[in-house]
């Protein structure tokens, strides 16, 4: 990083005396000509204000702090405001002889007021009169308001009386807030000081309470608005849980009891230690450095960290990659890190004010409820008490005696649901350190730690306050690892430790049954779990390798390894733990990017698990993976991806150790064919020679009633040259579209670019051709929302039929204009391209996979590459992961047989890596000029 500049002089930015000197100048030069007084008065305006803010953007490029910039960009913005007033009231309207209506006072409000301000933050002023507005102030104000908005300004104004200001204030938090960081730029000194005396003893005074309760029920709105988690991988910088709003709201709480004029003052305050102290600053600091750069990198009031804008904010904060931690991965931890700190400082402030008798106790620092005397003490576990509702501890003596008393402070408020006390939380995150390798390898402090996670009522929000109080990643070094950690990518919702805790959330949840209906299999499976404990331990560390050597995984099995054998742990458990760890992706990879009715694909992934019991805790584990993600990636289609891969299993296991499992899953297909034939040609004999035309592997992929209605359709393709129908499967979140056809050449390419020219997305499709040559295709669908497609105009899935059929004729389509792709996020992640062809993967095909860039028409482009290859896709099988595709198809040659010809292997694997690479040539960025950076491609 960049030396730390020091401060700069405003004189030396912008020269206040010799900027009137220019102003007057010009006025008079000028003289009678109104309009080119204005003219010349605003072009040394606006170089003035230019000059100021390129040497503000300069100095923070090369090290000033956060605050001084803020500082410089606010003193800049002052010498130009006062001056435009000087100019405004000496040249253009001067009262020579004001009358006492004639009296005005120019003030800065809000952030502006505070004495900071971001490079195209609002400008906030208060126009003060003594009584009603006259010609002469009218003409004033606007004056300066028309010039404010021709320099560029955005202006939050309002003109009032000193009654006014008060009876306003009075009713309304928001303005009393901006009067009471008010501060005077120019103008009537007695008025604006009048305004201040009395807004301190007229409104503030005696009204404390109220305004915290009010500033912190307004801070809990804010955040569910900008999102309740402060480890949001795309966060709000000054909105956002853990931003600048919350710092801010501090500072007016500290400042309404104890009026300061500043930061500085505000940090000298008998509140705060001398590590809170460091604390705040620090992240003040920080905070305000990238809200600064991520103005000036877009020219505009940019709030919002997304990720297009982390690299380049990275870059020009002065990270670097170091070792396998890119630069981006690095400057957005510390973002966590700082979000962290500031949350801690949040309650650290919430437990002085309680001291001070201003916030009143139940329950939670959101919830002030104004009240009288002290809040009664009721025993606990020795060392502990019940204070106002809450868990607190007769001291931090407690710890310093016994540091597993701080998992036992966890537990107990577990145990009775009970909120902690901003004490108990600040005296555990203070004594943190006392957690060492004794404490880590002792056994009580084992059972303690074990009863939280897996046998806790909610071990979700028990982990998530130990975490915060940093008590869990000094408990289990691991995890330390991956506090704040952040994956570059547009996958995961979350930083890695609360994706982990909410996906230890969820099992919890599943095992309550409160996911009976999403997750009707799992919640099944949870009570025949033998080892609940290997579970919750697996899924607290399936992700502490991210980042490590080896792999994700080999790493992650190293860190479960070494974490169960300081808990105590047994062999045979520490093992079952480091294999969950080590194969938690295995499931979801099988389930959706492989198909599960060829036998090798079962096969294999039986091999993989080899017990029953390792089956259920994988199908738990991944569910709960894949949900903790973010909103919207979990979805009903997975799971029944997840349970035909479950059933098959399972079937393989009911058949013994010593069977062959692909042996089995053939006669299973078998044996299913035979039946469903019989079956079917009783219930409808026209369907006779659909029937005996299809592979056995068709019977177990559909419903008796599916495959009738595909004989009609087969029927109807016969008569018409093709028909397709469709049907949304709400539960599957996606709609399913059947299409009959004479096979041909290219007749999956040409469904498939239907399908996309349609606006859908192809989340799976599967190809069956019978004996006679008749093909059908069935393609799973979602609209650009991830819901069913045509859910909401079943207009739309009819007329993708309609197209289909054409397509399937051979008629040429209409190619229909489709939504923009989300091509401004995503186009800051540099994505490597790979294509893999198996020949071991499936027993009758090879498999090849695709993975690069997601964007509209990519499936379409592969397939047309496969297709000029010669060979069959027999299915397809999409998944995404943020910016990045993995398509995987089965393909044959014409004969039925695997692609074997080495020549021609490498032939269709550089076609295809070649469309890839187009892809991502193409890729624009979102705007000029920023950082990209590698995407990440841990999940």
């Amino acid at each position: 990083m960049p030396p730390r500049l020091r401060p700069t002089r405003l004189e030396y930015v912008v020269d206040g005396v010799r900027l009137r000197a220019q102003l007057s100048a010009a006025a008079l030069d000028a003289a009678g000509d109104e309009l080119e007084q204005r003219r010349r008065a605003l072009e040394i305006l606006k170089q003035a204000l230019f000059r100021g803010r390129m040497i503000a953007k300069e100095r923070l490029e090369n090290g000033a702090g956060g605050i001084e910039t803020a500082r410089l960009l606010s003193g800049v913005t002052d010498e130009v405001v006062t001056a435009l007033y000087d100019f405004t009231t000496v040249h253009v309207f001067r009262a020579r002889n004001p009358t006492e209506g004639e009296r005005l006072a120019l003030m800065a409000v809000g952030g502006y007021g505070r004495g900071t301000l971001a490079p195209f933050s609002d400008l906030d002023l208060l126009f003060l009169r003594p009584y009603k507005q006259t010609a002469h102030t009218e003409s004033v104000i606007e004056y300066m308001l028309y010039a404010l908005w021709d320099l560029g300004f955005k202006v939050g104004h309002a003109s009032r009386t000193i009654e006014e200001c008060l009876k306003l204030s009075r009713e309304d938090y928001t303005i009393r807030t901006s009067i009471l960081e008010a501060r005077q730029l120019s103008g009537d000194t007695v008025l604006a000081q009048e305004l201040m005396q009395r807004f301190r003893t007229e409104v503030v005074k005696g009204t404390a309470a109220q305004f915290v309760a009010a500033k912190l029920k307004e801070r809990d709105i804010r955040q569910e608005r900008a999102g309740a988690s402060r480890y949001l991988v795309e966060p709000n910088v000054k909105e956002g849980k853990g931003g600048l709003r919350d710092l801010n709201t501090l500072f007016w709480i500290a400042q309404y009891l104890h009026p300061v004029s500043h930061v500085d003052g505000f940090v000298q305050l008998d509140m705060f230690d001398r590590k809170e102290v460091a604390v705040f600053i620090k992240a003040f600091d920080f905070l305000w450095a990238v809200r600064c750069h991520l103005h000036f990198a877009t020219g505009r009031p940019e709030e919002r960290l997304t990720f297009d804008l982390q690299p380049e904010i990275a870059r020009r904060m002065g990270y670097g990659d170091r070792g396998d931690a890119p630069a981006v991965e690095r400057f957005m931890r510390r973002y966590f890190m700082i979000a962290k700190d500031v949350g801690a400082l949040t309650r650290v402030f919430a437990a002085k004010l309680e001291a001070e008798q201003i916030k009143q106790q139940p329950k939670g620092l959101s919830r002030l409820i104004p009240g009288h005397g002290k809040a009664k003490r009721k025993k606990l576990d020795p060392g502990f008490h019940e204070e106002g509702g809450r868990l607190n501890i007769d001291g931090p003596q407690i710890f310093e005696a016994d540091p597993i008393n701080m998992l036992r402070l966890f537990r107990l408020a577990d145990q009775r649901d009970l909120d902690l006390h901003p004490d108990a939380f600040t005296a555990a995150s203070r004594c943190a350190s006392l957690i060492g390798s004794k404490v880590r390898r002792d056994p009580a402090a084992a059972k303690v730690f074990l009863d939280i996670l897996a046998h806790g009522r909610d071990p979700q929000r028990t982990l998530s306050m130990m975490n915060e109080a940093d008590v869990l990643g000094r408990f289990i070094p691991e995890w330390g690892r991956i506090v704040a950690q952040m994956q570059f990518n547009m996958y995961h919702s979350y930083t890695v430790d609360e994706h982990t805790l909410r996906a230890v959330g969820v099992i919890a949840d599943i095992a309550d049954g409160r996911f009976a209906e999403d997750h009707p299999l799992s919640t099944a499976v949870m009570p025949l779990i033998d080892d609940r404990e290997a579970l919750f331990l697996a899924m607290l560390l399936h992700d502490t390798g991210k980042g490590g050597a080896g792999g994700q995984e080999k790493a992650g099995a190293r860190a479960a390894r070494s974490a169960c054998e300081r808990l105590g742990l047994d062999r045979k458990r520490i093992e079952m733990v480091a294999w969950l760890v080590e194969h938690h992706l295995v499931m979801s990879d099988y389930a959706q990017k492989r198909d599960v009715s060829d036998p090798r694909t079962v096969a294999d992934f039986a091999r993989i698990v080899e017990t029953p019991e390792r089956l259920r805790l994988l199908l738990v584990l991944t569910v709960a993976d894949i949900r903790a993600v973010g909103p919207g990636v979990w979805n009903g289609w997975k799971g029944q991806l997840m349970r035909e891969l479950y059933g098959a299993t399972e079937a393989v296991f009911r058949g013994g150790r010593g069977s062959d499992a692909a042996a089995a899953i053939r006669r299973y297909h078998e044996n299913a064919a035979y039946d469903a034939r019989v079956r079917l040609i009783a219930a409808d004999a026209a369907a006779t020679d659909w029937v005996q035309a299809m592979e056995d592997a068709y019977f177990t992929s559909f419903s008796d009633a599916e495959i009738l209605g595909h004989a009609a359709l087969s029927r109807r393709a016969a008569q018409a040259g093709a028909a397709a129908e469709g049907h949304i499967h709400s539960g599957l979140n996606a709609s399913e579209v059947v299409i009959a056809a004479p096979d041909r050449s290219r007749l999956f390419v040409d469904l498939a670019a239907a399908v996309t020219a349609a606006g859908a997305n192809i989340v799976g499709a599967r190809v069956f051709t019978s004996r006679q040559g008749q093909a059908l295709d069935v393609f799973f669908v979602q609209d650009a929302t991830g819901a069913a497609y045509g859910a909401e105009n079943p207009r739309m899935l009819a007329k993708l039929a309609e197209a289909l059929e054409a397509a399937g004729r051979g008629e040429p389509g209409k190619a229909e204009s489709r939504r923009a792709s989300d091509l401004g996020r995503a186009a800051a992640f540099t994505i490597t391209p790979t294509v893999m062809l198996d020949n071991e993967a499936s027993e009758a095909s090879t498999v090849v996979e695709a993975s690069g860039r997601d964007r509209p028409g990519l499936l379409v482009a592969l397939a047309r590459n496969i297709a000029d290859a010669g060979l069959s896709i027999l299915s397809a099988h999409i998944d995404s992961y943020g910016e990045r595709a993995v398509d995987a198809f089965y393909v044959t040659e014409r004969d039925g047989g695997k692609l074997t010809d080495p020549k021609r292997m490498a032939a269709l694997k550089s076609h295809l890596m070649a469309a890839l690479e187009e892809v991502e040539a193409a890729a624009p960025r979102s705007r000029a000029n920023l950082q990209k950076a590698r995407a990440s491609v841990a999940r």
